[in-house]
């Protein structure tokens, strides 16, 4: 939306929102699998509901991984381990079904052909320094400091589940001010007032103070950005009691907030062989540095995959009018610089690492971490001088 006045908004959720602790648990039991045997085949799903955690899929491994262990660690972990807030990690029901991946799958990928047929969509702006849209990075940032003023005990009322959502105003298609910051987040019932039925003024006052403000900085403009927190008045039940989680059910929140197209395939439960999660990493990656290059200032980019074959099926570039090249150029870039064989993706990323649960909560992308080898700007470089800019 270059040189266009409007408004976009995104949201995050915490790490204690029922989807988000099924997506951990899937990633988790991903990790376990990667230390003992990183050539596993995992796709693993998880279901949570009152009292019960369900996990299933196809996993094929020479080692051998404790189910039960892994739930529960993950979900104390999150911050679930008393009746305090309706779901114990140490009491609920943990039930395993899992079985083998598909022969008529494995003879395709054991090839190096793509685990799956699909379309992959990856994106970079040069909005914030993450190369990152405003509205997600500010969404996750807020669900993310919920979770640390909870566990520092800050705030220590609050609760593991919790949701963010943020509107920015743009002007000539730049990010300028955020207008309305919403934030739901659980919380115990000692920050109600008498009547029960709210939380107390200064409750919400310490959220703004210690968690929106900080986190949104400039953006904040006291008169300009309007607060909504729980809206309704309170949130003391949350978490699986109040709401089932199933694994990749946030892959909006999990990508780029709605600012870009997503393929459709979740990411969490998933080894590398699956094109769903390796190939949208790598076109991120790429994004990233077409964007870090000054090739253009936002591209979105798409692949195609079939299963059991390795090269891509078609590939497509959108700069919306920002870029220095015409887009059948920077295609041209693309090919003559980054193998897109699932093979070869993993390699580049060194996706065989058991990094999985540090990425199913706030974003796959838009992080600082090292393991997030996907948000290096490595290529740049390369780019910038292929391109002859």
């Amino acid at each position: 939306m270059k040189g266009k006045n409007y408004f976009f908004s995104s949201e995050s959720v915490t790490e204690g929102h029922p989807d988000k602790i099924c997506d951990q648990v899937s990633d988790a039991i991903l990790d376990d699998i990667i230390k003992q045997d990183k050539f596993g085949r995992v796709a693993c799903e998880t279901f949570i509901t009152v009292g019960m955690v369900i996990v299933g899929g196809e996993i094929t491994t020479r080692g051998y991984v404790d189910v039960q262990r892994v739930v529960r660690d993950t979900i104390r972990n999150i911050g679930y381990n008393s009746e305090l807030f309706g779901f114990d990690a140490n009491t609920c029901s943990v039930l395993s079904a899992i079985h083998t991946q598909s022969p008529d799958i494995a003879q395709g990928v054991d090839t190096g052909g793509a685990g799956d047929q699909g379309i992959m969509f990856g994106y970079a702006c040069d909005e914030t320094p993450e190369l990152m849209p405003v509205p997600i990075s500010m969404a996750h940032k807020l669900t993310k400091k919920l979770a640390q003023v909870r566990k520092n005990k800050i705030l220590p009322w609050l609760g593991p589940d919790g949701k963010s959502q943020v509107t920015i105003q743009y002007v000539n298609g730049r990010p300028v001010v955020a207008t309305r910051v919403v934030i739901a987040s659980q919380h115990t019932e000692d920050v109600l007032d008498k009547s029960g039925k709210n939380m107390t003024k200064k409750s919400r006052d310490e959220i703004i103070k210690k968690v929106i403000i900080p986190v949104l900085g400039k953006y904040y403009k006291k008169g300009k950005t309007e607060t909504f927190i729980n809206q309704t008045g309170k949130f003391v039940v949350g978490g699986p009691v109040s709401d089932t989680g199933v694994t990749g059910r946030k892959i909006i929140v999990d990508t780029y907030g709605g600012s870009a197209p997503h393929g459709g395939g979740a990411f969490s439960g998933k080894d590398p062989t699956k094109v769903d999660r390796s190939a949208t990493y790598m076109t991120r990656y790429i994004a990233k540095n077409i964007v870090a290059s000054g090739i253009a200032r936002e591209v979105t980019l798409q692949l195609s995959y079939v299963i059991g074959k390795a090269e891509p099926l078609s590939i497509i570039v959108d700069t919306q009018g920002t870029g220095r090249l015409p887009e059948e150029d920077i295609i041209k870039l693309i090919r003559d610089n980054f193998d897109l064989t699932p093979v070869n993706i993993i390699k580049k990323l060194n996706l065989r690492r058991p990094i999985y649960r540090n990425t199913a909560s706030y974003g796959h992308f838009g992080r600082t971490e090292r393991a997030f080898t996907w948000e290096r700007t490595d290529m740049a470089g390369i780019l910038k001088k292929a391109a002859k800019l």
